[in-house]
């Protein structure tokens, strides 16, 4: 790893680390039950591909499907882009937020395809500062039970989520690391990334 890269990736954990403290995206109104209701379903979502038996390529198109219903695309691919999403241009943003939402919804189903032979369970919702944490447990064949969060918050103007926690590994901050990794390796050139990114 260069020292422009480790220097990179270290000021990027911390600003995500800083922003994520004072809560961001801001708390909204977003009630327990709301955030819990829409969890359950992606829930049952995520369960009915895991044992659906597909292929692999069929399951990933599913779980692209599922985390542009549900999830927070905008806001997490802006927060992976970090200070650069303030230079590009609308029309970067868009095209990264489309190649963004490819990349991570197929990165996380094939997290998920691991589960195949168990199942998710939702467990209960708390509020944190900066929306709702709703607890889930992932129970999988030949495996201790763990724990994976989902952040929710209707700051977009729809209820979404915009975080995952897996075994206390955070989706917002280790994005924010790779990708800012990956534009480092392409030079900061924000295209490269957008054309590459979906073949990740």
């Amino acid at each position: 790893m260069t020292p422009l890269l480790s220097r990179r990736a270290v000021l990027a954990h911390a600003a995500a680390a800083a922003i994520l403290a004072a809560g961001a995206p801001a708390a909204r109104a977003v009630g327990l039950a709301e955030a819990q209701t829409l969890v359950d379903r992606l829930v049952a979502d995520v369960n009915a591909v895991i044992a659906s038996g597909k292929s692999e390529s069929r399951m990933l198109d599913d779980f692209e499907r599922i985390f542009e219903a549900y999830a927070d695309v905008p806001t997490i691919a802006r927060y992976s882009l970090g200070s650069d999403a303030r230079s590009a241009s609308r029309a970067q943003l868009a095209a990264y937020t489309d190649a963004f939402s490819t990349y991570i919804a197929r990165k996380y189903g094939r997290r998920f395809r691991e589960f195949i032979g168990g199942q998710i369970q939702v467990v209960t919702a708390r509020n944190v500062p900066n929306g709702v944490e709703v607890e889930t447990t992932a129970i999988l064949v030949g495996e201790a039970p763990f724990r994976v969060d989902f952040w929710v918050s209707d700051a977009s103007g729809r209820t979404k989520f915009f975080n995952i926690i897996i075994e206390g590994v955070n989706m917002l901050l280790s994005e924010r690391t790779e990708i800012q990794a990956m534009l480092d390796q392409r030079g900061g050139d924000i295209d490269r990334l957008i054309a590459d990114l979906p073949q990740v």
